[in-house]
């Protein structure tokens, strides 16, 4: 993923957790937003430097393990739900948000977060349901966008 990062937050076999697991996944993400904005120069935006962070939220099932051989093992998740989460993030950019969330993920933490739109996403028949934080409704602000995405 280059530059990307996936962090799995893991949810009980019952999912009994899931709410409480995607607040402190959705908790994470502000923090890191907040790192991110802080830690940015400002000195270097009047030289027309933008540093871009992006994080997508998602929650679903993945397979993770030791992937390839003795020549090059790595460790590595897989599934439909990391597919999800990073062509999710890619949204960011397109949408001049910071973080956005699957339908799945925001039906976890209702009062966050509003409808952006449906949309079309590579390897994915149907249009996904794209939700964003209520407190980035007027994103012009935003400046910094991190390729990050984390399904739950």
């Amino acid at each position: 993923m280059g530059d990307g990062l996936l962090a799995i937050f893991p949810i009980a076999p019952d999912g009994k957790n899931a709410r409480e697991v995607c607040s402190a996944a959705l908790a994470a993400a502000r923090e890191a937003r907040a790192a991110v904005a802080s830690s940015f120069d400002a000195s270097l935006e009047h030289e027309s430097y933008v540093m871009r962070f992006g994080l997508a939220l998602h929650l679903g099932q993945v397979l993770y393990g030791n992937v390839g051989s003795g020549n090059r093992l790595d460790f590595t998740c897989i599934g439909p739900a990391v597919n999800l989460a990073a062509r999710i993030e890619k949204l960011t950019g397109k949408l001049q948000r910071t973080i956005l969330a699957s339908s799945d993920f925001a039906r976890q933490c209702p009062s966050d977060f509003v409808p952006v739109g449906d949309f079309d996403l590579a390897g994915f028949a149907t249009a996904r349901s794209v939700f964003g934080l209520e407190d980035e409704v007027d994103p012009s602000h935003q400046h910094r966008t991190l390729a990050a995405s984390l399904p739950g």
